[in-house]
């Protein structure tokens, strides 16, 4: 009698647990059926192959201009700007947040990532490159350098014969190449695998390295924050940045083209550029 209830009692156990894994299944399948055409992937995770259909996968920077999540807030200019292209424009978006430009780079060569929202500026060497899309603001290159009593960078001929830090895969490598032509010395670069602008800066502030040289939009909000590093120095002229994709990937720059040419004339637009760079 007693195994008979004991048996019975195993029954229900292995009923609840399947009832259980269904209503849980359920609540899942729910929660996701209201979601916007935009989707995320977890940051870090590195798809294999594209999604297919008619889903456009975004590599998307890690960083506090382009995306970031902070507790259960997620932002960014880049993930709102194509969130609202996504609404506008009726384009199904997924997210693949990338911390090295070079991961998005080798996903983008690879068929994976449709296009890429990242510190990329439009630059006639690029162009030669990827296909760029309409310019969505302009940005400039500084440098991040320790805001000491005397600060040892005043000016680009300091940099002679010192060695700043980039992101691995940023073209900020050509334009350092090009101010070391300039003036008429080597600057040495190294060029970071693992770590984007942020940590970067992050960095310099806490003395691991020296200098790096980043975006100034990044650059700017990191600093308000940390007054012991400098950003004055600028590395570049403005330039424009936009998305970019591959070069015979025509149909999607004309695609995106005209939904970033619809979304300027908004005025939710304008309030993500005052949000973000002003």
């Amino acid at each position: 009698m007693l195994k008979k209830i004991s048996q019975i009692k195993k029954w229900q156990l292995v009923l609840y647990g399947v009832l259980l894994v269904i209503v849980v299944g359920l609540m899942f399948s729910l929660r996701n059926c209201g979601k916007e055409q935009a989707t995320m992937v977890t940051p870090g995770n590195r798809v294999e192959q594209a999604s297919g259909g008619d889903t456009i996968d975004v590599a998307i920077e890690y960083s506090p201009l382009s995306y970031y999540t902070y507790g259960d807030t997620t932002g960014g200019f880049y993930y709102e700007l194509i969130n609202l292209m996504s609404e506008t424009s009726g384009l199904k978006v997924k997210f693949h947040p990338i911390v090295s430009l070079n991961t998005a780079l080798e996903g983008l060569d690879k068929g994976v990532y449709g296009f890429v929202a990242a510190q990329f500026p439009v630059t006639m060497q690029n162009k030669e490159s990827y296909l760029f899309t309409e310019a969505i603001y302009l940005d400039k290159q500084v440098l991040v350098q320790r805001n000491t009593d005397s600060l040892a960078i005043k000016s680009q001929l300091d940099l002679a014969g010192d060695t700043v830090t980039i992101v691995k895969g940023s073209p900020m490598r050509d334009r350092i190449m090009s101010l070391s032509r300039e003036i008429g010395d080597t600057i040495y670069v190294i060029s970071d695998p693992e770590y984007g602008p942020e940590q970067l800066f992050m960095m310099v502030a806490s003395g691991d390295i020296k200098y790096a040289v980043i975006n100034e939009t990044i650059a700017r909000k990191m600093a308000a924050s940390h007054p012991n590093v400098d950003i004055s120095q600028a590395i570049s002229f403005s330039q424009f940045q936009s998305f970019f994709m591959k070069k015979d990937n025509t149909e999607l720059k004309k695609q995106l083209d005209e939904s970033i040419k619809a979304v300027k004339k908004l005025p939710q637009y304008n309030e993500l550029i005052k949000k973000y760079f002003y």
